[in-house]
């Protein structure tokens, strides 16, 4: 019985990979994990020369923050069909959790990060098992309508101080050796974790788990009809998701060096799904671009003030006209066209 039911599960694990497999047109899955692979690497060596190369460093920094708040809510949307309209409530209360940490209770860096991804993760599991219950558009107006409610509360409890939000968040010494105040040192300390939360995310979506998740996100009614319990898979990603954003949460507030609202008001979410929609949904590297063009927008645009919003619509409006695919989804689609 033991062995039959390990022979079902093999099947059925060769079946969701041959699924997803000819759904995204991967006909050669090892090419396609080496090219990711050196774009990873030319990546990690162009991030690691920016402070040499005269680049504004807090421009990246918060950049890198975006890029693996984007990076966790594709692992969700992009490889798990699931649209969340709530995730800044993940950035947001990470964000007030470690800014209070470090500055009431005087905890170490490391100490605020951890506590402030536990709350977070904390949070998912919450919503998680409520909206996971609901699918489509109900799945996303209940996240919608949870981190509406979790805004309105952050706006009255005394730890936030309401709209002032909580402001000169010291930076402290990062396991007693790392001065988070040197800008070198925080853009590297940024850097790795950036990385480490990347590779998570790509080792999550290249693993089993990944597999039976995206072919969930292909045809669900056949993944349970397998054996898969696709509710169980939806909400391991939606926990993973939120402690990634968690991650990222915390660590922009040694950036900022502030927490606030505006990290957790339904503007946040909405433009997390505009970096992942420019970047490219269910791209590994997709996000990771949108960030960056999005941060850019905003950094350089700033001068026109309120029309950057009617500026950041037009772009993209256009981007969504000639790259439906993303700027990364449309590159890969024409590199493989051409092979």
């Amino acid at each position: 019985m033991r062995l039959a039911k390990q022979e079902l599960q093999i099947d059925g694990t060769q079946q969701m990979t041959t699924l997803t497999t000819s759904s995204t047109g991967n006909s050669n899955p090892n090419a396609l994990m080496r090219d990711e692979m050196w774009a990873f690497l030319i990546m990690t060596v162009l991030l690691a020369l920016v402070p040499v190369s005269g680049i504004y460093p807090f421009f990246v920094m918060q950049a890198l923050c975006f890029a693996l708040f984007a990076c966790a809510f594709n692992l969700l949307i992009g490889y798990g069909g699931l649209l969340s309209f709530g995730h800044a409530m993940f950035l947001g209360t990470a964000g007030y959790v470690t800014a209070h940490a470090l500055k009431v209770w005087g905890v170490s860096p490391e100490i605020g990060i951890v506590l402030g991804v536990a709350a977070s993760a904390a949070l998912g599991v919450v919503t998680g098992l409520i909206a996971i219950r609901r699918q489509g558009i109900y799945f996303s107006m209940i996240t919608l309508a949870l981190s509406q409610l979790l805004y309105f509360i952050y706006l009255q409890v005394p730890f936030t101080h309401g709209e002032d939000g909580i402001q000169g968040v010291p930076q402290g010494m990062l396991f007693g050796i790392f001065d988070l105040s040197k800008p070198i040192t925080l853009y590297y300390v940024v850097l790795v974790v950036f990385l480490l939360g990347f590779l998570l995310i790509y080792r999550t979506i290249n693993s089993p788990f990944g597999e039976v998740l995206k072919s969930i996100r292909e045809n669900e009614p056949r993944a349970i009809s397998l054996g898969y319990k696709a509710d169980q898979y939806k909400l391991m990603a939606f926990i993973l998701s939120a402690s990634l954003v968690g991650l990222a949460g915390a660590v922009k507030v040694f950036v900022a060096q502030n927490a606030s609202l505006t990290d957790v008001h339904w503007t946040m979410s909405g433009e997390v799904v505009l970096i992942a929609l420019v970047g490219g949904l269910g791209t590994v590297f997709g996000p990771v671009i949108g960030a960056f063009i999005i941060i850019a927008m905003q950094q350089y645009l700033a001068s026109f003030g309120q029309w950057v919003l009617v500026i950041q619509g037009v772009i993209f409006v256009a981007c969504v006209l000639t790259f439906r695919r993303g700027v990364i989804g449309e590159i890969g689609h024409y590199f493989r066209r051409s092979l």
